[in-house]
Formats: structure tokens, sequence, C-alpha cells
């Protein structure tokens, strides 16, 4: 069976994370993992909640040497970690903060000894069939979904992200907005680490204050890891910024005004990666050149001939033949354009929208901070014997009201397409990647809308 390093083209005097007290290398990393290796009891999953990305990366490659599979969800709710419980026996939780681990077992990350004896020898390798984790996808349209990851797709997947970054050979240090347990922030931050030459910052910066605190504690070159949700607030926030040499951007489309605007501001390029769970990172772009999309090394997608409506992502890092959840236009050149989500399509009295589209127009209206347009499951009329379709929307502007909203919606969208209700609240609950998951505005729906 073939086997990969732990580490690619690395030495162990290289810097491999940055803490508040300084840098750790690649030696020192491998000591501190071998260590907890010995304090990990036996079991076969590891649950690495640790919120602290240098502790999520000990885990990880702690529960690598004790024969451990990383088990990483997209968010930490009851109803997960009951599923988690059932669906994984003897599931081990490694923390590093306040968590309610239910029926699972917990493991609060000890403190790790000052001394440690220097690592010696060759790094370790890993089987490249071996499966080391699984990741779960982040339930925007349903529940989430298990995909298993192998180390050697693991290790493709961080060499032609680094490769289409142009990382290889001018590593740069990673500030991540994005929790390291989610495919975009295990990819971009951890994995290229790993693999891509690249040290990382410690911390997971949220708010913008935060993210300048944490760019400034690293030297360049820099790369910011984020979201479109982190980005604009960073914007909107108008404070000094150490330099940022790249922005990284994935989770959701980034618009091109708010990446020319980035780049004005940082005079730094900005990225996006696509991707998903399920394929893992498969394509990027630099927004303001267009909105053509870019294959990573290795990748190709493919549809049945005259059917643009499903199309497979296949080759390279991708685990298997995988079916991508929105519409495709591809070129004869490998590039494409993306034409939106599956889930997102609406038909209304027969005319076509997308919810991409609808969230476009009125985050676009001056005055809106943040917004969302939600398509409920059909309610039934009982009095006509058939199901009605409305939209409704959530918004965030607090300089509006309704009239003034609708009336700037009419000169945007068909009217057919008009949000009742229009709700205006003070927050959306976004998740941790700036996301917001179908259960999230169902709830929401539900206790506003229905329930009054």
């Amino acid at each position: 069976m073939k086997h990969l390093p732990l580490f690619s083209g690395r030495k162990l005097d290289e810097i491999f994370a940055w803490l508040p007290a300084g840098a750790v290398s690649v030696g020192r990393f491998l000591a501190e993992a071998q260590w907890l290796a010995g304090q990990l009891p036996a079991g076969e999953w590891l649950l690495n909640v640790c919120e602290n990305r240098y502790r999520f990366a000990l885990g990880f490659v702690a529960g690598l040497l004790a024969g451990k599979t990383s088990l990483q969800p997209s968010s930490l709710s009851a109803e997960t970690l009951h599923r988690m419980a059932a669906d994984y026996p003897g599931a081990l939780c490694l923390c590093d903060g306040e968590f309610a681990a239910e029926s699972l077992p917990c493991l609060r990350f000890p403190e790790l000894p000052e001394r440690l004896p220097d690592i010696t020898g060759d790094i370790p390798k890993i089987a490249t069939e071996r499966v080391v984790a699984i990741l779960f996808t982040s339930g925007s349209t349903g529940l989430p979904q298990p995909h298993r990851k192998t180390w050697g797709k693991l290790v493709q997947n961080a060499q032609a992200g680094a490769a289409a970054l142009g990382l290889v050979g001018h590593p740069h240090n990673i500030i991540g907005t994005v929790p390291v347990q989610h495919s975009f922030g295990f990819e971009s931050t951890f994995l290229l680490a790993l693999h891509g030459g690249c040290a990382f910052w410690a911390g997971k910066p949220f708010f913008p204050q935060d993210i300048a605190s944490a760019l400034a504690a690293v030297p360049r070159p820099r790369l910011l890891v984020t979201t479109p949700f982190h980005l604009s607030a960073l914007l909107a926030a108008d404070i000094p910024l150490p330099a940022i040499d790249k922005l990284l951007s994935a989770t959701a489309p980034l618009s091109a005004e708010t990446a020319s605007a980035a780049e004005a501001r940082c005079a730094a390029p900005v990225h996006e990666i696509y991707g998903s769970t399920e394929s893992g990172q498969i394509a990027c772009r630099r927004t303001t050149q267009g909105p053509v999309w870019h294959l990573l090394p290795g990748i190709e997608l493919a549809q049945e001939a005259g059917n643009r409506d499903q199309t497979w992502a296949f080759g390279g890092h991708v685990e298997g033949r995988i079916p991508l959840s929105d519409l495709i236009e591809l070129s004869t050149d490998g590039k494409f354009l993306l034409l939106g989500r599956h889930a997102d399509l609406i038909n209304i009295a027969g005319r076509r929208t997308s919810l991409a589209y609808l969230n476009h127009q009125i985050s676009a209206v001056p005055g809106v901070v943040d917004a969302a347009f939600f398509l409920p499951d059909e309610t039934p009329d009982e009095s006509k014997g058939e199901g009605i379709t409305r939209l409704a929307a959530f918004v965030v502007a607090p300089t509006l009201d309704q009239r003034q909203l609708l009336a700037a919606l009419r000169k945007r969208i068909d009217p057919i397409f008009l949000p009742r209700p229009l709700l205006l609240l003070p927050s959306l609950p976004r998740n941790s990647t700036g996301k917001l998951p179908r259960s999230a505005l169902q709830a929401l729906f539900e206790s506003t809308v229905q329930h009054g």
C-alpha cells in the first residue's frame, strides 16, 4: 500500500504555525502531536471541536497517529451531537472551550508539556487509501450528510489549491476567519500548512478588529481566508489594516462590487474557491477578472449530451464521481460559468428566478445590511384544495422601513417575486461560515410568521 508523508517538502525547523507566544516549528508540532496521541483513549472516532486552529491541528494529527478518524460536522447543535453518538459509537469529543458534549465522552484539551524530546528520523507517513476524516455538509438544504476523505486525496487537494493560488515556492502566512472543521477552512488553512508550505495563525478572528489584530500578529506575506459575509463586515468597519498580500473567499458567491472594493482597500488580489464538502475545492477565479471559473489541476467536469441540468466532478483529488448542486455552463477549454444552485431555482405561476438572484437584488438596495429570501414549504389552502407558495424575506436595514424596501424592490424584480411577508430584523441567524442553513431560516419563518 502506498504511503505519503504528513508534511510535503517541509523541514523540521520550518515554521508551521503562529501562536500569541510566537512561532511553532514543524518539529515542535510533531513532538506535541505525538505526546497528545498518547493521551487519547482507545476508539475509532475523534470529534475534534477545538476552536483554536493549532489545537485542532494537534488533535487531528494526534488522532492520525493513534489510528482514529476525524469527525468534522459543520454545526454542534444538540441534534447533530445526538446523531453523532448514535452513528459513531464510542466517539470521543476533543474540545478546548465551553461545550455541552451531551451523550459523547469529552476530553478537554490538556496542557502541553513545556519540554518534549526532539523529533528525530523521518516525518511520519500515512497510507493513501486510509479514511482519515469524515466531513459533513452544512445542512443548507437538508440534514447534514457525511463524506469520507482519504489521506491521498487530501494531500492532492492541498497541493492543487497551493498551485492554483500561486503559493508553490511562495508560501504565505494564513489568517482564517472560517472554522477549521468546515471543508473550506480545513482545506485552505490547515491542509495548506501541511502540504502547501504555508503557516497559519492559531486563532479564528470574527470581528473586524480581531481580524486586524490577527493580521498584525504574523509577518508578510499574508493570506486572508474568509467569506463574503466576513469580508463585507471588514470593509464596512473601515479600520486600519496591516498589509494583506492575497485574499481568498468561499462558502457563497462574492459579488464583483465587493471584490473590487476589497482589492482597492487592501491593494491585493481577491480570489474565490468553488467546491463543496462532497467534492472538495475544484475551481478558482480572480473575481474582478470576470465570472469564469478555472478548474484546479487534475479536475474534470462532465455532462450528459444535451443535458446541462446535472454536472459531475471527477479526477484529481475528487473522491469518485460527484454530482454537483449547481447549474453549470461548460466551455470547451475546461472553464465554466455558475448559473445557480438547483435548490435555489423558483417557479411561481410559470415565471422562473433563483434565490441567489433575489438575494443579490435585495442586498444591493442602499441601506440593506443583510438580507435573505426564503421559500417555505407549500402551505395547503383548504378552501381551494391546493398549495400556495409565497416568498418571504428577512432583512436587516436599520434606516429603512417596509414601504421603502418594497418600493426599491419593485424597480429590481418581477412583482410576482415580491416577498410576502417582508420582515425587518436586527440580525440574521448566520452560522460561523456566514451561511444561512435552511433549517435556521425555517425556524425563523415559523417563529416570526406562522406564530406571529
